[in-house]
This record gives structure tokens, C-alpha cells and sequence, in this order.
């Protein structure tokens, strides 16, 4: 019994050492990290002075929000950012993901065509869309003027397109991943299903209201998760195309965070609106999941 006991003793032991580095990363990586930041809330930090630069705050960084002129229009664009760009890539996605499903020439080229732009760095993207979206030497604009439109769109220097050409590039970058979730859900749904509506009567569209969009729910709410808690942390685009302008139309909260921090060094401030940002993104993934539920009991 003893011989037993010592074994099964080994081997938890041998278990805990497996995970131990993980459990170290976790630890230093993220759970302290996120500890210091909920204390930042509470104090202002002059992180150029060290240790020494640390005053207690108060409740004064939370109160500092409701001043805040920049950040009702962060939040308002991160709003319109959401609610265009996820929707916008999913039904995408699912169109091409229907079309590539089936009986296409040169199918596995043209899936890594889609996905391509998905697995690209932000950064090089958004450095060749500058390029692109260039108002007088731009390729777009180019073929807008071959067209015969006198006036094209300012595209990034423009307040009025700046946030729309942003939100084009997201689209055209998300929609390859959103085509592979949903080609992989595709290939789930039993094709009886649609033998059996067809012998019905049933049309096309009905089969993709009936059965296809039914069936490919979990993977609906999978993306409408991920989508929008990335539509809330954009940074890259706006970092490297606008800096947040022209007259902050593309201010989005996180790259408000960044400025508060490292152009304005007002580190406890940063900290109280990464945590405003992280409750926004809580309370919208709940919403999610009610929505989903009763969603799923409706059929």
C-alpha cells in the first residue's frame, strides 16, 4: 500500500514540474503584471524616476475620465470600428466560405489567397496601404482619376474617410480567418440535410436560412467573440497610418492608452483606462453570451 501511495505521490509530482514553467510564465507574465496595473489605478507614476515616482492617487484617476475630452470620442469610434468592421468580415467570410465549400478550380490556392492577408504583420499591412490610400500619388486614387472622378477621397488625410479606410483594411484582413472557421463548419454540417430539403422543395436560400446559418451557429458566436474584443484593441492600423488623426477621428481607446502612457506619462491614468477597457470588453462578451443562449433556444 505504502509502495502504492509513494508511486502515485511521484507521480503528481512529476506532473506539477511538467506545467511549473508555464505556471512561472503565467505568474510573472500576466497575473502580476495585471496586479501592478489595478494598483496604478490608485497612484500616479513618473516611471522615468523609478520607485521613487510613485504618489498615492486616490480615487483622482478615475475622476480624471469624466474630463476626459478625448475619450468619448476614442469610445464612440472603437464603437463604429466594432459595429462595421464584425459583421462586415463574418458575412464576408461566410459567402466565400460557402462558394469555396464546393466544387471550385484551383480551390486550395485560392483559400490561401483569402487567409494570406490574416497571417501578414499590421505593421508591413498598414505601411502598404499608406501607399495605396496616398491622395495624390496613390494607386487608388490613380484609378479614381482614370475613372474620371475630379475629386477622390482624402482616404487618410481626410477626417470624414480616415476611420472608413481603416475599417476596409480590417475587413479585408479578417475575412481570410473568418473563412477558414467557417469552411471548417461547413464541413460538419451533414449533408443530408440538404439532400433532404432539396427533396422538399426547398430552394438555395432557404437552405442557407434553414440549415446553414442554424447549423454553423457555434462558430457564428466564436467569431462575433474574437472579432469584437479585437474591433476594441486595435492599435497597429491606427499606430502606423494616423497617430489617431486627422483631428483624432481615428482615436481609438487603446491607442489613447498608449498616448496617456508613453507621450504624456501619465501611467496611473493608462492603468484606469486599461481597466475601463477591460470591463467594456467583459460586459460586451456577457452580452454575447445571453444573446447566443437565447439565440440557441429559439431553435
Amino acid at each position: 500500500m505504502n509502495g502504492w501511495a509513494n508511486k502515485r505521490l511521484r507521480e503528481q509530482i512529476a506532473g506539477y514540474l511538467f506545467i511549473l514553467p508555464n505556471f512561472l510564465g503565467v505568474l510573472l507574465f500576466v497575473a502580476v503584471p495585471l496586479a501592478f496595473s489595478l494598483v496604478l489605478v490608485f497612484m500616479d507614476w513618473d516611471y522615468l524616476k523609478g520607485l521613487s515616482g510613485f504618489a498615492f492617487a486616490g480615487l483622482d484617476n478615475i475622476v480624471r475620465m469624466f474630463s476626459d475630452e478625448a475619450l468619448p470620442g476614442a469610445l464612440r469610434n472603437n464603437l463604429v470600428y466594432a459595429v462595421v468592421t464584425v459583421p462586415l468580415s463574418m458575412i464576408a467570410g461566410l459567402l466565400i466560405a460557402i462558394v469555396l465549400n464546393r466544387s471550385v478550380y484551383a480551390k486550395g490556392a485560392l483559400r490561401t489567397m483569402f487567409f494570406l492577408p490574416y497571417v501578414c504583420s499590421l505593421a508591413v499591412v498598414a505601411v502598404v496601404w499608406s501607399i495605396m490610400y496616398n491622395a495624390s500619388e496613390g494607386p487608388i486614387n490613380g484609378f479614381l482619376h482614370s475613372l474620371g472622378m475630379a475629386n477622390p477621397p482624402g482616404w487618410l488625410a481626410s477626417p470624414q474617410w480616415a476611420l472608413l479606410s481603416i475599417m476596409i483594411i480590417k475587413i479585408w484582413s479578417s475575412t481570410g480567418y473568418t473563412m477558414v472557421l467557417y469552411l471548417a463548419g461547413l464541413q460538419g454540417i451533414p449533408r443530408d440535410l440538404y439532400e433532404a430539403s432539396e427533396i422538399d422543395g426547398a430552394s438555395k436560400w432557404k437552405q442557407l436560412i434553414r440549415i446553414t446559418v442554424p447549423m454553423l451557429q457555434p462558430t457564428t458566436f466564436l467569431l462575433a467573440v474574437m472579432l469584437m474584443i479585437n474591433s476594441f484593441q486595435v492599435f497597429a492600423l491606427v499606430s502606423v497610418m494616423t497617430k489617431g488623426g486627422p483631428i483624432n477621428s481615428t482615436m481609438v481607446i487603446s491607442y489613447h492608452i498608449y498616448m496617456e502612457a508613453f507621450q504624456h506619462y501619465r501611467m496611473g491614468y493608462a492603468a484606469a483606462l486599461s481597466w475601463l477597457l477591460f470591463l467594456i470588453i467583459f460586459a460586451v462578451t456577457v452580452i454575447q453570451w445571453k444573446v447566443e443562449k437565447r439565440w440557441q433556444q429559439n431553435f
